[in-house]
């Protein structure tokens, strides 16, 4: 029923919060860049290490329980989530992580056989097959050891880094040095913005936080590149108005489109979140901040700093075209 009170042609001042919307991303990122710093990230085991287990859900039995079962073996953090699978006869599975072993350097590949093993001999004993249902059985099982566990880190970081410098050389070759800017300037600050609400709730950062991040940034340049596309348009077409009216006329063409476009991802996102369970909880809460703060990056980032560099991007100013149905925008 929302969506079609969202006005087909608005007539919104964007611009006039540019500066305000400047000051509230600047206080944004350098509040993350201050939570990254002092508080860093809550790695998950696949960029600090360690061993994940997977295994049936017994019938009656709690994770209390497990956790009880598993504090005492001593090996550090354990961590122990549900995890529903999906389809008519999806089964409820218990995903068991263990942290890094503490022991010297050539001996944490055999500390942590010997850790999983051990978890996996315990909990196979606790939870045996019984005559009221099967027992718990081991479905999976994974180490990944430290030396690794960084490469993925920063082979996922270099994945980011990339992925910003090829869009920065796309946009450039494809409208103009401002647009390009513009677009890596709104890109950059929604994966700051978004680290840093990882690292303020200490969420735990894996491989798939990686993956939603590198969705946020294709997502978000999408939204910025259909605003620059008619920016650009529009700038074709009425060669006399003034940048800020350009803009801003250009937003209101698009803004029925962005508001779609991000609710209906957003209920998808929110569907995931809510009914995905916890192993898809990390990665969807990240892609509904991403498409939060894409839609409002693409709208106040990159637009306000393409009106602050100089304005060659324009076909030339050479005469006054007919602006006859034209309402400035104040």
């Amino acid at each position: 029923m929302f969506m079609k009170y969202v006005p087909d042609t608005s007539n919104f001042g964007f611009m006039k919060l540019r500066i305000p919307s400047f000051a509230l991303s600047c206080i944004g990122i350098v509040l993350s860049i201050f939570l990254i710093v002092t508080q860093g990230l809550n790695l998950g085991i696949d960029f600090r290490g360690g061993s994940v287990i997977e295994t049936s859900k017994p019938d009656g039995v709690q994770i209390e329980d497990v956790r009880a079962q598993l504090s005492t073996l001593n090996l550090g953090e354990v961590l122990i989530n549900e995890a529903r699978g999906t389809g008519v006869d999806a089964t409820t599975i218990l995903v068991v992580r263990i942290a890094t072993q503490d022991a010297p350097p050539d001996e944490i590949e055999a500390a942590q056989q010997a850790a999983t093993e051990l978890v996996k001999a315990t909990l196979i004993a606790a939870y045996p097959a019984t005559e009221s249902g099967p027992g718990l059985e081991i479905m999976s099982s994974a180490s990944i050891g430290p030396k690794v566990s960084g490469e993925l880190f920063q082979s996922g970081i270099t994945a980011l880094v990339v992925a910003l410098a090829l869009m920065l050389l796309y946009i450039a070759a494809r409208f103009a040095w401002q647009f390009s800017l513009g677009a890596v300037a709104a890109l950059t600050h929604d994966v700051i913005l978004t680290i840093g609400v990882f690292s303020g709730l200490q969420l735990e950062f894996n491989l798939t936080t990686i993956a939603a991040l590198l969705t946020i940034i294709g997502y978000s340049m999408n939204d910025t590149v259909v605003v620059f596309d008619r920016v650009r348009e529009e700038s074709r077409r009425y060669k006399q108005m003034p940048n800020r009216e350009l803009v801003d006329f250009a937003l209101n063409g698009t803004l029925s489109r962005t508001l779609l476009t991000s609710v209906t991802t957003l209920l998808a996102l929110l569907a995931i979140f809510i009914l995905g369970g916890p192993v898809l909880r990390g990665m969807s809460f990240a892609l509904i901040w991403g498409v939060i703060v894409g839609t409002y990056s693409s709208i106040f980032v990159a637009s306000s700093l393409l009106l602050a560099l100089p304005d060659d991007w324009r076909h030339g100013k050479k005469k006054a075209d007919d602006l006859v149905g034209f309402q400035g925008v104040d």
